[in-house]
């Protein structure tokens, strides 16, 4: 039945329910969905079907347990987004079937109906950007279109916001960032900066910049993939949601500059870690003396990963998060640590990481899958663990 609701399978819904399935659910639901529902048709139709009209959600059940009368609970969690205000929906269920003639004949839900509520409106404490996790994807939006996304205190707080949020999550699988409006960044606020008085510029700066960084050093450590899709602009310390990425897209067109020289500042984002990484040392010094990129010159730098046309730029982004979402991330997250630590140890300590690494892998989950599948010509579906 779960199955068949994320996917939408009507035909095999209509095989699992019996002819008199009756569905009571939570009162207090949004649209007045709490209630009694007489029949496959109503169920499906006049609830599920208002659900998926004002909710991106999935219903993830845990465990299943019988109880002494024949019904079966079930105990899971809902996660996803409204479909309006895109506010984050994380709420605990549990279910209760009764089953007549080997189809399922009852359904009693309880849900926190607040929770279902509070996804009606943009999540709270998030001014400056749009933040929803959708079967284990996440989305981070910047959202100051109008400023052309530029980074300000509230953005530097609402990332580091967000990055904990990523991290506490347990059914994390890929982190998608993209920007709204003309530009995906185009760096520090300058208008906060001409407003600051000059024997200040110091204090706030480093009040911006510290949660900033944490948020940038949490996204590099996420036991996921990131996919960072960039378009218009991407300029100074933004360039940090770039670096962090595992697939960097950028779309045709767009322009690549540090401006740090420009505003007499010695930069942030992490830039002068990765770009002698990611570029060599002296291509990174002519981007901090103000040289410009387009977005073919970062690809062959290698500041990017691909180049897109900028209105596909957003649907391959989310197919590819999709796609490493369906891998074994925790490899993933294995060979991300490896790799951005190698250039600062030694062969000897990478040989013996390799092999720390290797050894969590081999007890995974998805190792054990994918031996398995091996073995039988059969496709894993890996759990990420």
């Amino acid at each position: 039945m779960y199955d068949a609701l994320a996917t939408g399978d009507r035909e095999r819904l209509d095989a699992l329910l019996h002819p008199r399935f009756e569905g009571r659910t939570t009162e207090g639901m949004p649209f007045e969905l709490g209630g009694v529902y007489h029949g496959p048709d109503a169920m499906r139709r006049d609830f599920w079907g208002q659900i998926a009209k004002h909710y991106t959600a999935r219903a993830i059940p845990e465990r299943f347990s019988w109880l002494d009368d024949g019904r079966l609970a079930v105990i899971g969690r809902y996660t996803g987004h409204a479909r309006t205000g895109h506010g984050v929906l994380e709420a605990d269920f549990i279910h209760v079937l009764s089953f007549q003639q080997g189809r399922i004949s009852g359904l009693v839900q309880l849900t926190d109906s607040e929770r279902w509520r509070q996804a009606l409106t943009p999540e709270s404490g998030l001014r400056t950007v749009e933040f929803a996790v959708t079967d284990g994807i996440a989305v981070l939006r910047l959202n100051r279109p109008h400023k052309r996304n530029a980074i300000d205190q509230a953005m530097a707080d609402d990332l580091y916001e967000v990055a904990q949020r990523c991290a506490a999550r347990s059914d994390l699988r890929a982190l998608v960032i993209l920007g709204n409006g003309p530009a995906f960044t185009v760096g520090g606020d300058i208008g906060v900066f001409a407003s600051t008085e000059p024997d200040q510029l110091s204090t706030t700066l480093r009040r911006m910049v510290t949660p900033y960084h944490e948020a940038l050093r949490i996204f590099g450590e996420l036991p996921a993939p990131i996919i960072t899709a960039v378009h218009g602009s991407v300029g100074g310390g933004g360039l940090g949601m770039l670096y962090c990425a595992d697939v960097a897209l950028a779309a045709e067109g767009t322009k690549f500059a540090t401006g740090f020289s420009t505003l007499g500042l010695s930069g942030d984002g992490g830039t002068s870690w990765y770009l002698p990484r990611l570029v060599g040392l002296r291509r990174a010094q002519a981007l901090y003396q103000g040289r410009v990129l387009d977005a073919r010159e970062a690809r062959e730098w290698g500041l990017v990963s691909e180049v897109v046309d900028a209105q596909k730029l957003e649907e391959i982004a989310l197919n590819r998060a999709e796609a490493l979402a369906a891998g074994p991330t925790q490899a993933y997250a294995e060979v991300r640590a490896l790799l951005r630590n190698s250039e600062s140890s030694t062969l000897s300590e990478q040989l013996d990481a390799e092999i720390e690494a290797l050894a969590r892998t081999g007890a995974s989950v998805d190792a054990a899958l994918a031996v398995r599948s091996f073995i039988t010509k059969s496709k894993p579906n890996f759990e990420g663990r």
